[in-house]
Protein backbone atom coordinates (compact mmCIF):
# COMPACT_ATOMS: atom_id res chain seq x y z
CA UNK A 1 0.00 0.00 0.00
CA UNK A 2 1.30 3.47 -0.87
CA UNK A 3 1.95 5.80 2.01
CA UNK A 4 0.81 9.37 1.92
CA UNK A 5 4.41 10.45 1.44
CA UNK A 6 4.28 8.88 -2.02
CA UNK A 7 1.28 10.96 -3.05
CA UNK A 8 2.37 14.13 -4.88
CA UNK A 9 0.95 17.39 -3.61
CA UNK A 10 0.74 20.83 -5.14
CA UNK A 11 2.91 23.02 -2.97
CA UNK A 12 1.16 26.28 -3.87
CA UNK A 13 -2.17 25.07 -2.48
CA UNK A 14 -0.60 24.03 0.82
CA UNK A 15 1.37 27.26 1.18
CA UNK A 16 -1.57 29.55 0.46
CA UNK A 17 -3.88 27.48 2.66
CA UNK A 18 -1.30 27.67 5.46
CA UNK A 19 -0.95 31.43 4.99
CA UNK A 20 -4.73 31.85 5.28
CA UNK A 21 -4.73 29.79 8.47
CA UNK A 22 -1.97 31.85 10.07
CA UNK A 23 -3.79 35.09 9.26
CA UNK A 24 -7.04 33.55 10.53
CA UNK A 25 -5.50 33.07 13.96
CA UNK A 26 -4.96 36.84 14.18
CA UNK A 27 -8.67 37.55 13.86
CA UNK A 28 -9.60 34.92 16.41
CA UNK A 29 -6.95 36.19 18.84
CA UNK A 30 -8.41 39.68 18.49
CA UNK A 31 -11.95 38.45 19.11
CA UNK A 32 -11.05 36.62 22.33
CA UNK A 33 -8.35 38.93 23.65
CA UNK A 34 -9.10 42.42 22.35
CA UNK A 35 -12.66 42.91 21.08
CA UNK A 36 -13.89 46.49 20.83
CA UNK A 37 -17.32 48.05 21.32
CA UNK A 38 -16.83 49.60 17.87
CA UNK A 39 -17.10 47.15 14.97
CA UNK A 40 -13.70 46.76 13.31
CA UNK A 41 -15.35 47.19 9.89
CA UNK A 42 -16.87 50.55 10.87
CA UNK A 43 -14.70 52.92 8.84
CA UNK A 44 -16.30 55.97 10.39
CA UNK A 45 -15.37 55.02 13.97
CA UNK A 46 -12.66 52.33 13.96
CA UNK A 47 -8.99 53.24 13.80
CA UNK A 48 -7.12 52.42 10.61
CA UNK A 49 -5.05 49.80 12.45
CA UNK A 50 -8.12 48.09 13.89
CA UNK A 51 -9.83 48.12 10.49
CA UNK A 52 -6.81 46.68 8.68
CA UNK A 53 -6.29 44.04 11.38
CA UNK A 54 -9.78 42.81 10.65
CA UNK A 55 -9.73 43.47 6.91
CA UNK A 56 -6.67 41.36 6.13
CA UNK A 57 -8.37 38.35 7.69
CA UNK A 58 -11.22 38.62 5.18
CA UNK A 59 -9.01 36.64 2.80
CA UNK A 60 -9.07 33.54 5.01
CA UNK A 61 -12.59 32.12 4.58
CA UNK A 62 -12.88 32.55 0.78
CA UNK A 63 -9.36 31.21 0.26
CA UNK A 64 -9.99 28.20 2.50
CA UNK A 65 -13.38 27.35 0.95
CA UNK A 66 -12.10 27.88 -2.61
CA UNK A 67 -9.07 25.66 -2.07
CA UNK A 68 -11.32 23.03 -0.49
CA UNK A 69 -13.14 22.86 -3.83
CA UNK A 70 -9.89 22.55 -5.79
CA UNK A 71 -8.63 19.84 -3.44
CA UNK A 72 -11.87 17.91 -3.92
CA UNK A 73 -11.32 17.94 -7.70
CA UNK A 74 -7.73 16.71 -7.30
CA UNK A 75 -8.88 13.99 -4.89
CA UNK A 76 -11.46 12.92 -7.46
CA UNK A 77 -8.75 12.59 -10.10
CA UNK A 78 -6.65 10.38 -7.82
CA UNK A 79 -9.53 8.09 -6.92
CA UNK A 80 -11.02 7.83 -10.43
CA UNK A 81 -14.22 6.66 -8.75
CA UNK A 82 -16.93 9.30 -8.63
CA UNK A 83 -19.22 7.18 -6.45
CA UNK A 84 -16.50 6.74 -3.81
CA UNK A 85 -15.71 10.46 -3.91
CA UNK A 86 -19.39 11.29 -3.53
CA UNK A 87 -19.68 9.03 -0.47
CA UNK A 88 -16.56 10.57 1.04
CA UNK A 89 -17.89 14.10 0.56
CA UNK A 90 -21.18 13.13 2.14
CA UNK A 91 -19.65 11.51 5.21
CA UNK A 92 -16.89 14.06 5.73
CA UNK A 93 -19.31 16.93 5.23
CA UNK A 94 -21.70 15.50 7.82
CA UNK A 95 -18.80 14.97 10.21
CA UNK A 96 -17.70 18.60 9.86
CA UNK A 97 -21.23 19.86 10.58
CA UNK A 98 -21.44 17.65 13.68
CA UNK A 99 -17.96 18.73 14.78
CA UNK A 100 -19.01 22.39 14.53
CA UNK A 101 -22.11 21.80 16.64
CA UNK A 102 -20.79 19.30 19.16
CA UNK A 103 -17.12 20.22 19.57
CA UNK A 104 -16.32 23.70 18.31
CA UNK A 105 -19.44 25.22 19.86
CA UNK A 106 -18.18 24.21 23.31
CA UNK A 107 -14.58 25.26 22.63
CA UNK A 108 -15.69 28.73 21.51
CA UNK A 109 -18.71 29.55 23.67
CA UNK A 110 -17.76 27.41 26.74
CA UNK A 111 -21.27 25.91 26.90
CA UNK A 112 -24.14 24.90 24.65
CA UNK A 113 -26.44 27.83 25.36
CA UNK A 114 -25.54 29.23 21.92
CA UNK A 115 -25.09 26.72 19.09
CA UNK A 116 -22.63 28.00 16.49
CA UNK A 117 -22.84 27.46 12.73
CA UNK A 118 -19.63 29.03 11.45
CA UNK A 119 -17.17 28.31 8.66
CA UNK A 120 -16.65 24.60 9.43
CA UNK A 121 -20.41 24.11 9.24
CA UNK A 122 -20.64 25.83 5.86
CA UNK A 123 -17.69 23.85 4.47
CA UNK A 124 -19.28 20.62 5.65
CA UNK A 125 -22.73 21.49 4.33
CA UNK A 126 -21.23 22.54 1.00
CA UNK A 127 -19.43 19.19 0.77
CA UNK A 128 -22.73 17.38 1.36
CA UNK A 129 -24.31 19.30 -1.51
CA UNK A 130 -21.25 18.86 -3.72
CA UNK A 131 -21.54 15.11 -3.21
CA UNK A 132 -24.55 15.31 -5.51
CA UNK A 133 -23.46 18.20 -7.71
CA UNK A 134 -20.30 16.47 -8.97
CA UNK A 135 -22.54 14.15 -11.02
CA UNK A 136 -23.83 17.06 -13.10
CA UNK A 137 -22.25 18.12 -16.43
CA UNK A 138 -19.45 20.63 -16.14
CA UNK A 139 -21.26 23.24 -18.26
CA UNK A 140 -24.21 23.11 -15.87
CA UNK A 141 -21.93 23.53 -12.85
CA UNK A 142 -20.29 26.55 -14.50
CA UNK A 143 -23.69 28.13 -15.05
CA UNK A 144 -24.83 27.39 -11.50
CA UNK A 145 -21.61 28.84 -10.05
CA UNK A 146 -21.99 32.01 -12.12
CA UNK A 147 -25.61 32.50 -11.11
CA UNK A 148 -24.80 32.03 -7.42
CA UNK A 149 -21.74 34.28 -7.24
CA UNK A 150 -22.83 37.00 -9.67
CA UNK A 151 -26.53 37.01 -8.87
CA UNK A 152 -27.06 36.43 -5.17
CA UNK A 153 -26.64 40.12 -4.36
CA UNK A 154 -30.03 40.87 -5.90
CA UNK A 155 -31.69 38.82 -3.13
CA UNK A 156 -32.93 40.80 -0.14
CA UNK A 157 -31.71 40.16 3.39
CA UNK A 158 -34.48 38.41 5.33
CA UNK A 159 -35.59 40.29 8.43
CA UNK A 160 -36.78 39.09 10.83
CA UNK A 161 -35.74 35.46 10.52
CA UNK A 162 -38.41 33.08 11.79
CA UNK A 163 -39.00 29.33 11.68
CA UNK A 164 -41.11 29.89 8.57
CA UNK A 165 -38.36 31.56 6.51
CA UNK A 166 -35.26 30.07 8.17
CA UNK A 167 -34.60 27.81 5.18
CA UNK A 168 -34.24 30.77 2.84
CA UNK A 169 -32.19 32.65 5.43
CA UNK A 170 -29.77 29.71 5.67
CA UNK A 171 -29.21 29.97 1.91
CA UNK A 172 -28.69 33.71 1.74
CA UNK A 173 -28.62 36.03 4.71
CA UNK A 174 -26.37 37.96 6.99
CA UNK A 175 -25.69 36.54 10.47
CA UNK A 176 -28.81 35.79 12.46
CA UNK A 177 -29.88 34.05 15.66
CA UNK A 178 -32.81 31.66 15.74
CA UNK A 179 -34.31 29.73 18.69
CA UNK A 180 -34.36 25.98 18.02
CA UNK A 181 -35.51 23.39 20.56
CA UNK A 182 -34.89 25.70 23.48
CA UNK A 183 -31.43 26.73 22.25
CA UNK A 184 -30.23 29.77 20.36
CA UNK A 185 -28.51 29.00 17.05
CA UNK A 186 -26.11 31.58 15.60
CA UNK A 187 -25.76 31.25 11.82
CA UNK A 188 -22.82 33.38 10.71
CA UNK A 189 -22.23 31.83 7.27
CA UNK A 190 -25.00 31.51 4.70
CA UNK A 191 -24.79 28.33 2.66
CA UNK A 192 -25.67 29.59 -0.84
CA UNK A 193 -22.78 31.93 -1.70
CA UNK A 194 -20.18 29.81 0.11
CA UNK A 195 -21.32 26.77 -1.86
CA UNK A 196 -20.66 28.91 -4.94
CA UNK A 197 -17.12 29.59 -3.75
CA UNK A 198 -16.41 25.88 -3.19
CA UNK A 199 -17.93 25.11 -6.57
CA UNK A 200 -15.67 27.74 -8.19
CA UNK A 201 -12.64 26.07 -6.63
CA UNK A 202 -13.80 22.69 -7.89
CA UNK A 203 -14.24 24.06 -11.43
CA UNK A 204 -10.78 25.66 -11.39
CA UNK A 205 -9.32 22.35 -10.17
CA UNK A 206 -8.32 21.17 -13.70
CA UNK A 207 -5.92 24.11 -13.93
CA UNK A 208 -3.77 22.48 -11.25
CA UNK A 209 -3.19 19.46 -13.49
CA UNK A 210 -1.63 21.62 -16.22
CA UNK A 211 2.10 22.24 -16.65
CA UNK A 212 3.24 24.96 -14.28
CA UNK A 213 3.66 27.78 -16.86
CA UNK A 214 0.16 27.22 -18.28
CA UNK A 215 -1.34 26.93 -14.81
CA UNK A 216 0.25 30.12 -13.56
CA UNK A 217 -0.73 32.00 -16.69
CA UNK A 218 -4.40 31.11 -16.18
CA UNK A 219 -4.27 31.94 -12.49
CA UNK A 220 -2.74 35.36 -13.19
CA UNK A 221 -5.24 36.24 -15.89
CA UNK A 222 -8.14 35.13 -13.70
CA UNK A 223 -6.80 37.00 -10.67
CA UNK A 224 -6.21 40.17 -12.66
CA UNK A 225 -9.65 39.87 -14.24
CA UNK A 226 -11.37 39.59 -10.86
CA UNK A 227 -9.48 42.59 -9.51
CA UNK A 228 -10.31 44.58 -12.63
CA UNK A 229 -14.00 43.74 -12.25
CA UNK A 230 -13.79 44.75 -8.61
CA UNK A 231 -12.25 48.10 -9.49
CA UNK A 232 -14.85 48.95 -12.13
CA UNK A 233 -17.90 47.90 -10.15
CA UNK A 234 -16.66 49.39 -6.89
CA UNK A 235 -15.71 52.71 -8.43
CA UNK A 236 -19.21 53.14 -9.84
CA UNK A 237 -21.09 51.82 -6.76
CA UNK A 238 -23.37 50.24 -9.33
CA UNK A 239 -23.61 46.61 -8.25
CA UNK A 240 -21.92 43.90 -6.25
CA UNK A 241 -22.02 45.09 -2.64
CA UNK A 242 -24.82 46.39 -0.41
CA UNK A 243 -22.56 49.01 1.20
CA UNK A 244 -21.32 51.74 -1.18
CA UNK A 245 -18.01 53.44 -0.58
CA UNK A 246 -17.92 57.15 0.16
CA UNK A 247 -15.62 60.08 0.87
CA UNK A 248 -14.69 60.00 4.55
CA UNK A 249 -14.27 63.17 6.64
CA UNK A 250 -11.16 61.71 8.34
CA UNK A 251 -9.21 62.02 5.11
CA UNK A 252 -7.82 60.08 2.16
CA UNK A 253 -6.72 57.01 4.17
CA UNK A 254 -10.20 56.33 5.53
CA UNK A 255 -11.71 56.98 2.09
CA UNK A 256 -9.43 54.28 0.69
CA UNK A 257 -10.50 51.99 3.52
CA UNK A 258 -14.12 52.69 2.64
CA UNK A 259 -13.39 51.68 -0.95
CA UNK A 260 -12.12 48.23 0.08
CA UNK A 261 -14.65 47.78 2.88
CA UNK A 262 -16.75 45.10 1.19
CA UNK A 263 -19.30 42.78 2.77
CA UNK A 264 -18.28 39.34 4.03
CA UNK A 265 -21.61 38.07 5.41
CA UNK A 266 -23.01 37.02 3.06
CA UNK A 267 -19.95 37.33 0.80
CA UNK A 268 -20.77 39.92 -1.83
CA UNK A 269 -19.63 39.66 -5.43
CA UNK A 270 -17.10 42.44 -4.82
CA UNK A 271 -15.85 40.79 -1.63
CA UNK A 272 -15.12 37.63 -3.61
CA UNK A 273 -13.61 39.48 -6.57
CA UNK A 274 -11.18 41.25 -4.26
CA UNK A 275 -10.22 38.35 -2.01
CA UNK A 276 -10.12 35.56 -4.59
CA UNK A 277 -8.46 37.81 -7.15
CA UNK A 278 -5.51 38.38 -4.82
CA UNK A 279 -5.53 34.73 -3.73
CA UNK A 280 -5.20 33.51 -7.33
CA UNK A 281 -2.28 35.86 -7.94
CA UNK A 282 -0.51 34.61 -4.81
CA UNK A 283 -1.08 30.96 -5.78
CA UNK A 284 0.56 31.68 -9.14
CA UNK A 285 3.73 32.85 -7.42
CA UNK A 286 4.54 30.26 -4.76
CA UNK A 287 4.73 26.81 -6.35
CA UNK A 288 8.53 27.00 -6.53
CA UNK A 289 8.99 28.90 -3.26
CA UNK A 290 11.76 27.66 -0.96
CA UNK A 291 12.98 28.66 2.46
CA UNK A 292 11.83 28.28 6.03
CA UNK A 293 8.67 30.36 5.69
CA UNK A 294 7.31 28.29 2.82
CA UNK A 295 8.10 25.11 4.78
CA UNK A 296 6.25 26.37 7.84
CA UNK A 297 3.20 27.46 5.83
CA UNK A 298 3.20 24.18 3.91
CA UNK A 299 3.20 22.27 7.19
CA UNK A 300 0.16 24.18 8.45
CA UNK A 301 -1.56 23.88 5.08
CA UNK A 302 -1.30 20.09 5.06
CA UNK A 303 -3.11 19.65 8.39
CA UNK A 304 -5.86 22.31 8.22
CA UNK A 305 -8.55 20.82 10.47
CA UNK A 306 -5.99 19.70 13.06
CA UNK A 307 -4.59 23.23 13.11
CA UNK A 308 -8.09 24.72 13.29
CA UNK A 309 -9.04 22.70 16.36
CA UNK A 310 -5.75 23.34 18.14
CA UNK A 311 -5.58 27.07 17.49
CA UNK A 312 -9.11 27.68 18.77
CA UNK A 313 -8.47 25.44 21.78
CA UNK A 314 -5.40 27.46 22.75
CA UNK A 315 -6.93 30.88 22.11
CA UNK A 316 -10.18 30.12 23.91
CA UNK A 317 -8.77 28.13 26.86
CA UNK A 318 -6.12 30.68 27.74
CA UNK A 319 -8.66 33.49 27.35
CA UNK A 320 -10.70 31.69 30.02
CA UNK A 321 -7.62 31.48 32.25
CA UNK A 322 -6.60 35.11 31.63
CA UNK A 323 -10.03 36.63 32.31
CA UNK A 324 -10.44 34.50 35.44
CA UNK A 325 -7.13 35.72 36.83
CA UNK A 326 -7.52 39.32 35.67
CA UNK A 327 -11.18 39.94 36.52
CA UNK A 328 -12.07 37.31 39.09
CA UNK A 329 -14.39 35.44 36.74
CA UNK A 330 -14.22 33.85 33.30
CA UNK A 331 -15.53 36.25 30.65
CA UNK A 332 -16.12 35.16 27.08
CA UNK A 333 -15.25 38.41 25.34
CA UNK A 334 -15.82 36.92 21.89
CA UNK A 335 -19.37 35.65 22.36
CA UNK A 336 -20.61 37.56 25.38
CA UNK A 337 -22.52 40.82 25.45
CA UNK A 338 -20.58 44.08 25.67
CA UNK A 339 -22.67 44.91 28.74
CA UNK A 340 -21.19 41.83 30.46
CA UNK A 341 -17.58 42.93 29.98
CA UNK A 342 -15.87 43.60 33.33
CA UNK A 343 -15.21 47.28 34.22
CA UNK A 344 -11.44 46.73 34.17
CA UNK A 345 -11.33 45.39 30.63
CA UNK A 346 -9.57 47.63 28.09
CA UNK A 347 -9.11 46.60 24.43
CA UNK A 348 -5.47 46.33 23.40
CA UNK A 349 -4.45 45.33 19.88
CA UNK A 350 -0.89 44.77 21.04
CA UNK A 351 -2.14 42.05 23.37
CA UNK A 352 -4.01 40.39 20.48
CA UNK A 353 -0.92 40.44 18.26
CA UNK A 354 1.21 38.98 21.07
CA UNK A 355 -1.26 36.14 21.63
CA UNK A 356 -1.42 35.54 17.87
CA UNK A 357 2.36 35.18 17.60
CA UNK A 358 2.51 32.88 20.63
CA UNK A 359 -0.28 30.64 19.31
CA UNK A 360 1.25 30.27 15.83
CA UNK A 361 4.66 29.44 17.31
CA UNK A 362 3.13 26.93 19.72
CA UNK A 363 1.25 25.17 16.91
CA UNK A 364 4.21 24.49 14.65
CA UNK A 365 5.69 21.43 16.36
CA UNK A 366 2.35 19.63 16.91
CA UNK A 367 1.37 20.33 13.30
CA UNK A 368 4.73 19.11 12.00
CA UNK A 369 4.35 15.91 14.03
CA UNK A 370 0.84 15.30 12.70
CA UNK A 371 1.90 16.14 9.14
CA UNK A 372 4.59 13.46 9.30
CA UNK A 373 2.19 11.01 10.94
CA UNK A 374 -0.26 11.47 8.05
CA UNK A 375 2.52 10.98 5.51
CA UNK A 376 3.58 7.69 7.11
CA UNK A 377 0.15 6.15 7.70
CA UNK A 378 -3.00 5.47 5.73
CA UNK A 379 -5.61 5.01 8.45
CA UNK A 380 -9.06 5.86 7.11
CA UNK A 381 -9.80 8.34 9.91
CA UNK A 382 -6.87 10.55 8.93
CA UNK A 383 -9.03 11.91 6.07
CA UNK A 384 -11.46 13.29 8.67
CA UNK A 385 -8.97 15.14 10.91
Amino acid sequence: MLTRAATPRIQALDIVRGLAMVIMALDHSREFWSPTPVRAEDVAHASALLFLTRWVTHFCAPTFVFLSGSSIYLYEQKRQNKAAVSRFLLTRGMWLVLAEIGLLTFILSWNYDLILLLVIYVIGASMVLLAGLIWLPRWLLVGLCFVILAGHNVLPNIQPVTAANAGWALLHNGPFVLPVLGKLVLVSYSLGPWLGVMLAGYLVGPWFTLPLPARNRRLRWAGAGLLGLFGVLRATNWYGDPTPWSIQPQGMLHTMLSFVNVTKSPPSLLFLCLTLGITLLVISQVETATGWLSRVLRTFGQVPFFYYLLHFSLISTFSWVWTTLAFGRAVNLAFGQVSDWPPGYVPNLGRAYLVWAAVVLALYLPCRWYQRFKQQHTYWWLSYL
